[in-house]
């Protein structure tokens, strides 16, 4: 028995030194979240720069006149105003190039209408800002032609009569705490999503590893010294090594690159409506003047638990790649060549692409009917539940949830331990499923 799992132990430090050493695990496991941040944050800061360097001159033709003088200039955008006919004033404006759009106010009773003339790139938000200007003006117009009340007036009965909403979840213990509940319906997402794309990575190296051993003839080689199950338990925990590894290695990275960013930034790292929300509902501000650091802040401002978060991640995904590896590998053991695998891996994959077009739906309704039964079947449980965990899941569900994924792991070993002892020398021949079904009854 200890020969036994020496060689098994061997099986795993093979796969796992021979993936870590690849170039792929580098480049995927330290460049990727340094290449994911700087591609969602270079863009918009450059698009954000640029838009608050380039100053805009808007020359404002109106035939109703009743905006003349009323747009508001700033740092980044200067109105003049001119009357005429708007095609000499469009050609003059663009060629003296004194005007870098002409915006014109049309005199329509049926509406107010305007055309917006460039020839140069604009900032993206200078036609919201012009519409909202414009509205903002005529609506004073009217308040005071129509209904002879004075703007400012108007404005302070509003700010009177606003109401606010604020969402607070009861737990299971009776806490309360405030809630966003497009901010768990997002990171839902965000964590359903993930899950699923390791898990499907992971998976397929599984299945490549199984069938490249299997048509490079070396599986012949390893069954003459090894059993075919330590050579499967081997490739599967030596490639699941691999991925805790990646987790590891981006959540030292997530951290350094977070305290790095906490020492630069002075004060608040949320904006300050924000922290105070989070203030009423947790600890953060409760000792006025105490500097919180940015991970408590964070920590305070989700209305969930982030240890309760990452250890359910962590199972989901040892739990759900070790399902569908060992499904994985079983269909590796039964085809010669990768182009078969789609017509045997197809009945395996049904259940994620379904819980990936499920992912939306339950995000907007966690705690529903079919959330709670997506979550309780193994196939699909690894993604659903995640998508359930940032709105608040009972214990006893999250539970129920791990305990029947873990028994299904079990059934999948049996049920793969079975196919790869038997497809794993089989060569030349594509099994029917027919003939799977009796290599589980004689087995």
């Amino acid at each position: 028995m200890p020969m036994s799992n020496n060689k098994t132990l061997i099986i795993i430090a093979r796969e796992y030194v021979t993936r870590v050493r690849k170039k792929s695990f580098i480049i995927l496991t330290i460049l990727m979240p340094i290449l994911i941040a700087a591609l969602i944050a270079l863009p918009a800061l450059l698009v954000l720069r640029s838009e608050q360097k380039q100053h805009t001159r808007v020359l404002v033709v109106d035939d109703t006149e009743i905006f003349i003088n009323g747009f508001e200039n700033n740092d980044n955008v200067t109105y003049s105003y001119a009357s005429g006919n708007i095609e000499q004033l469009k050609q003059d404006a663009f060629d003296s190039e004194q005007y870098d759009c002409v915006f014109h106010i049309l005199d329509n009773s049926a509406g107010l209408r305007s055309n917006l003339y460039y020839k140069k790139h604009i900032p993206s938000n200078l036609q919201s800002r012009l519409e909202g200007q414009m509205d903002e003006i005529f609506f004073n117009r009217m308040l005071m032609d129509s209904l002879h009340i004075e703007p400012d007036r108007f404005a302070k009965l509003q700010e009177l009569t606003k109401s606010s909403v604020t969402t607070i979840q009861v737990d299971d213990q009776g806490v309360e705490r405030e809630n966003i509940a497009e901010m768990n319906e997002v990171i839902g997402m965000v964590c359903g999503f993930f899950i699923y794309f390791i898990i499907i990575i992971f998976a397929s190296q599984v299945l490549r590893g199984v069938l490249e051993e299997k048509t490079n003839r070396i599986v012949e080689v390893l069954i003459s010294s090894v059993k075919p199950m330590q050579l499967l338990t081997g490739k599967i925990v030596g490639i699941a090594l691999v991925g805790i590894t990646q987790f590891l290695i981006w959540g030292v990275l997530t951290f350094g690159l977070v305290s790095v960013a906490g020492l630069f930034v002075k004060g608040d790292i949320l904006p300050a409506e924000v922290t105070e929300m989070a203030a009423e509902g947790g600890t953060m501000g409760a000792v006025p003047g105490t500097e919180i650091s940015i991970f408590q802040q964070i920590s305070d401002f989700f209305p969930f638990s982030f240890t309760q978060l990452i250890l359910s991640f962590l199972f989901f995904f040892v739990v759900g790649y070790l399902i569908y590896a060992t499904l994985y590998a079983a269909t590796g053991s039964v085809i010669d060549n990768e182009s078969d695998s789609q017509q045997y891996t197809l009945p395996v994959t049904i259940p994620l692409m379904l819980a990936i077009i499920l992912i939306p739906s339950i995000a907007t309704n966690p705690s529903g009917q079919l959330a709670f039964w997506f979550s309780m079947i193994p196939l699909t449980s690894p993604i659903i539940m995640m998508v359930r965990l940032p709105a608040g899941v009972p214990l006893w569900q999250l539970l129920t949830s791990m305990g029947v994924a873990v028994l299904f792991l079990l059934f999948c070993i049996w049920f793969a331990a079975k196919i790869y002892r038997v497809g794993i020398l089989m060569y030349g021949k594509k099994p029917s499923w027919r003939e799977i079904l009796r290599w589980l009854r004689e087995a």
